[in-house]
């Protein structure tokens, strides 16, 4: 019965746990490591005292021009004399950048933590580690990390028997390692790889074909790629994709505000000019596409979404003969209107099995005839439950179902009729990452993970119920000495928040532990249990790592997101504030050693808490954050993101964006906690200039001697794709600039 299905089994307090940093990496060589041990070592007896004095001198900041712009919102005159940063090719804002990285630099220099902690991560990062196989072309293609290597390498194999062969090395792509393999896609007869290429960390992307076989790129090359993965014809003679117009070539722009996207068939061998266009909306230059073909060829499927939000248009065009695919037939529409999300998990002949939440806030799966496409004809297989269904997937005639529940995940597997067959055994409680299968096949592999358990990939038989380890990580970090807990917390208005805490077995709750506090709250992203190095160094240096599932979340559900939304989004930063609170009240910590950390709409909250609470936390680190508010929707991909945000364009958005937008909240006279502020100066996602601005004001209105820094990356954007020499360097000045702060006695 679902109803069963969908009810949480108490199995305990969580013993694993996560890896984040972009996929670590492999054997770290003996000597490299004890070179590195000598190092920690030497600098630990030069540099012993001098943590207090790092961060209790004051520093001689960079002293940048004030502009006198200041935007008139509505009558409401808001200066922003620092907006000449925005543009950071100019020589100002150039010479203000390195002038920042030399002070952040002899900053981090004088701190001993710093060595020993990347001896740390370098050890916890250097394990092999594989993503879910995916079976395209007849083939399984997956990627796998030796360890330390930058990117990781994407092997093929046709049995799993088999010796796997490379079928492409990003590393081979850039000495440095700063290009990075986005996507990939085998064509159905198994010869060619469609693949997407990132160079730096940008957004942007070029898709390239290699002839698999010979190991050599075709000529075929398309550019101007963002948000959009290849998808072949069952013919293997081309691909649907989503591309921009190619950017005005008059000035910088990298920043600029997208032009409109479009859908285009590329056919092998053709010049790029020549691809058939397929949609395009120019009356709603906002809308973007995700077109993919079905498992039999005989459909395309399109998702059209309308920048972050949730809901969204889904068409479809009946291909004919997969074989001899008819690409100009018509789009027929599904759901026409932005009414709820849509999510397609696999078809079967003319019926479709998809995830909605239309009239059911915690989603259900329906089967839908493309034959007879009248609501009426839908049929609900799986009804919504208190639990949210988070995802599915077709495998082999079944539905294997995600569910979460408290932010921990649970695995069933379902007949077609929507009858519960079975539960797919956890080692613990935890996360279930990608689910990988596919309807003619009986074999699901996905990954596992928690705090204190590396990420597993398992493989699992829809038919047997046999349930095995495809690939288990050997890690040197010794889990049974820590546990994770999962309490509930009261919100400012009332509300329980969940929290995980991780830390030492038999901890004394004395007040007096270092705390990492994270969080997110946004997007309908759910934070849910996973093995990160620098989680495990925090907490093997004696430290309390404590994750909130705060509400703008997909925790629960529509609601629970829409609880953090636009006008409500202050009640994000309640519940921090309150998780911050609890912690101190349960006698884990107090103020002066909690440690805030948080990346993008997660720099956001870490802004926005530091500027309202700047008493509440002993250190903050915002990375590359959306800081300023009224300007985010400017650049880039920003205007996407009005859904969640709003906009200053508005007079209700300004009216809530202003109370709470972290450059604009900046007081002088305060006394701010020591501050990290990073970026990378080709993060074309959340542009540089949030991050630059937000430290200069910050600097100017700082009263004490408490450090505010900022770490900019070069030939680095908003993280993905990142080498991973570049997140050991950066995590262990993270890590050991919190550290510093918040690890002395009270």
């Amino acid at each position: 019965m679902l109803a069963d299905g969908c009810k949480v089994v108490a199995k305990g307090t969580l013993e694993r746990g996560r890896l984040t940093a972009n996929d670590p990496e492999g054997e770290l060589n003996s000597k490299l490591f004890h070179a590195l041990v000598g190092e920690m070592l030497r600098v630990f007896m030069l540099l012993g005292s001098i943590a207090t004095m790092a961060v209790s001198q004051p520093l001689d900041y960079p002293k940048p021009k004030k502009g006198d712009v200041v935007d008139d919102y509505f009558g409401t005159g808001v200066p922003d004399p620092y907006r000449w940063m925005e543009n950071t090719d100019s020589p100002e804002t150039v010479e203000w950048v390195k002038a920042e990285n030399v002070l952040t630099s002899a900053y981090m220099d004088k701190l001993p933590e710093r060595a020993a902690f990347r001896v740390e991560l370098t050890k916890l990062l250097n394990y092999q580690r594989y993503t879910v196989p995916d079976w395209e072309g007849h083939r399984y293609v997956y990627r796998k990390n030796d360890g330390l290597q930058n990117q990781s390498v994407i092997y093929t194999l046709k049995k799993l028997s088999d010796a796997p062969m490379v079928l492409l090395d990003p590393n081979q792509l850039a000495s440095d390692g700063t290009v990075a393999v986005t996507s990939t896609m085998v064509s159905d007869d198994g010869r060619l790889l469609a693949y997407g290429v990132a160079a730096s960390g940008s957004d942007w992307n070029e898709i390239r074909v290699r002839d698999i076989d010979r190991g050599k790129d075709l000529p075929d090359v398309v550019k101007w790629i963002k948000f959009s993965e290849p998808s072949w014809t069952k013919d293997s003679r081309g691909f649907f994709y989503s591309r921009f117009p190619e950017p005005n070539s008059a000035g910088n722009q990298t920043f600029a505000k997208l032009a409109y996207q479009k859908v285009y068939y590329h056919r092998l061998g053709d010049p790029v000019e020549k691809d058939h266009l397929i949609y395009e909306r120019p009356d709603d230059p906002d809308l973007g596409f995700d077109a993919e073909v079905s498992y039999d060829g005989r459909y395309l499927l399109m998702v059209v979404n309308k920048g972050t939000e949730d809901r969204v248009l889904l068409y479809f065009k009946d291909l004919g003969d997969p074989n001899a695919p008819n690409i100009d037939a018509p789009f027929q529409p599904i759901a026409d209107k932005f009414e709820a999300e849509f999510k397609v998990v696999g078809s079967m002949g003319n019926r479709l099995y998809v995830v909605t939440d239309l009239n059911a806030p915690r989603y259900k799966i329906v089967e839908i005839d493309l034959s007879n496409l009248s609501r009426d004809h839908w049929k609900e297989i799986i009804p919504e439950c208190r639990n949210l269904l988070e995802d599915a997937s077709l495998v082999g005639g079944k539905l294997v179902v995600k569910y979460l529940a408290d932010a921990k995940n649970r695995l069933l597997v379902f007949n077609l009729e929507g009858k519960q067959e079975s539960e797919i055994g956890l080692p613990s409680l935890g996360t279930v990452g990608a689910l990988s299968g596919n309807p003619g096949r009986p074999e699901l592999f996905y990954m596992f993970t928690s705090f204190l358990y590396p990420s597993t990939i398992y493989r699992y038989d829809v038919n047997s119920g046999e349930n095995t380890v495809f690939q288990k990580p050997s890690v040197d970090f010794d889990a049974d000495r820590y546990e994770t807990k999962q309490i509930f917390y009261t919100s400012k208005d009332g509300t329980k928040i969940p929290m995980f805490i991780v830390s030492k077995k038999g901890l004394q709750l004395d007040g007096n532990n270092p705390v990492f506090l994270t969080g997110y709250g946004g997007f309908n992203i759910s934070m849910t249990p996973s093995f990160a190095a620098s989680y495990a160094s925090w907490i093997e240096k004696g430290g309390v790592f404590a994750l909130p599932n705060l509400r703008g979340g997909g925790e629960y559900g529509r609601e629970w997101h829409e609880a953090g939304m636009k006008e409500h989004k202050q009640n994000v930063f309640d519940d921090f504030i309150a998780a911050a609170q609890t912690l101190i009240e349960e006698k884990y910590t107090n103020a002066k050693k909690i440690a805030i950390v948080g990346g993008s709409n997660g720099g956001l909250l870490v802004g926005a808490v530091l500027t309202q609470r700047p008493d509440l936390f002993g250190a903050a680190v915002a990375e590359v954050g959306v800081l300023d508010m009224l300007r985010f929707q400017k650049f880039t991909i920003g205007w996407a993101w009005q859904a969640d945000y709003g906009s200053s364009d508005t007079p209700e958005g300004f009216k809530y964006l202003i109370k709470y937008s972290p450059l604009q909240n900046i007081k002088k006279g305060t006394c701010y906690p020591p501050t990290l502020i990073t970026t990378g100066d080709h993060d074309d996602r959340v542009v540089p200039g949030h991050s630059f601005k937000f430290a200069a004001t910050l600097q100017a209105a700082q009263e004490c001697t408490n450090p505010v820094l900022i770490r900019i990356e070069t030939k680095a954007g908003h993280g993905s794709g990142k080498p991973i020499s570049k997140v050991i360097e950066e995590q262990s000045d993270v890590l050991a600039f919190m550290w510093s702060a918040v690890s002395g006695t009270k």
